[in-house]
């Protein structure tokens, strides 16, 4: 098997930041759902706004992972 190692390298460096990053994402989404939960509890009343706010801020996270 013939194969250049600086091809090999890069490789594996793309699929190790991809990675990094649908974790960082998962992540980042997590919290906010955590966050949005807790909030939701403490503060019923503004339930709606809260919930707004926090599927924007999930779509830009999602949307910087793609």
């Amino acid at each position: 098997m013939t194969g250049d190692v600086g091809t090999y390298l890069a490789s594996f460096g793309k699929a190790v930041g991809a990675g990094l990053t649908v974790v960082g994402a998962g992540i980042g989404i997590g919290w906010i759902g955590s966050r949005m939960t807790e909030s939701m509890a403490r503060q019923p009343e503004i339930a709606a706004n809260i919930q707004t706010g926090a599927i924007i801020l999930a779509a830009l996270i999602e949307g910087v992972a793609l």
